[in-house]
């Protein structure tokens, strides 16, 4: 399902120029607060960090709520907004949820401008079986609760550990262990898979 999912991107897990996927993705942002005073002193190195970390979070919340061409622009156009606005942050530490707030309206402006709503075709021009499969499924979990679409998308799409899911969003490890748990679910229920039994 992972690899469906993937699928629908177009490509295994995202790594952004400027972001690792080989650091700790457990690790906390070192001094969050001083790196978002140092962005706000205009210090573009710092800003850099904050987008290598931040950039899997938000493209996972945009790819839940528009469609998938689009999604890289609006990743851009949240952390352009979220630079020129940066010193409209009262509290550093919620860094993370400010910004996926950001992407969360951005979809929502998205979404108005849109003068058709996008449908899925059964079947896509120039795609094969699993393609067609693989955008069906997405399909599915963008129809899933907020916080279970989010939080599926940055596991099985961006490739997210549950423990960096929580540190970038400021859930807790337990609230990201029940949302993949819901969200799973509800995900084999909507393609009438069975758990795997153990």
């Amino acid at each position: 399902m992972a690899h469906a999912l993937e699928l629908a991107c177009g490509h295994r897990p995202l790594t952004y120029p400027g972001s690792s996927r080989t650091a700790d993705p457990t690790r906390a942002i070192p001094d969050l607060a001083a790196t978002v005073r140092a962005v706000v002193s205009g210090d573009q190195a710092a800003f850099a960090r904050l987008y290598a970390d931040y950039v899997r979070m938000i493209h996972a919340i945009l790819l839940g709520r528009v469609p998938h061409r689009d999604v890289d622009d609006l990743v851009q156009e949240v952390f352009i907004t979220a630079y020129t606005r940066i010193r409209e942050l009262r509290n550093a530490a919620a860094f993370g949820g400010w910004l996926a707030t950001i992407a969360r309206n951005r979809a929502t402006d998205y979404r108005r401008q849109a003068r058709e709503p996008v449908e899925l075709p059964a079947e896509l021009p120039g795609g094969d079986a699993i393609e067609s499969e693989t955008l069906a499924v997405l399909d599915i979990v963008r129809k899933l609760p907020d916080a279970y679409r989010e939080t599926l998308l940055m596991r099985l799409v961006e490739g997210m550990t549950g423990d960096e899911i929580a540190a970038r969003t400021g859930l807790t490890p337990g609230s990201v262990r029940v949302n993949l748990h819901r969200g799973m679910k509800m995900l084999r229920e909507q393609l009438g898979v069975e758990p795997a039994q153990p």
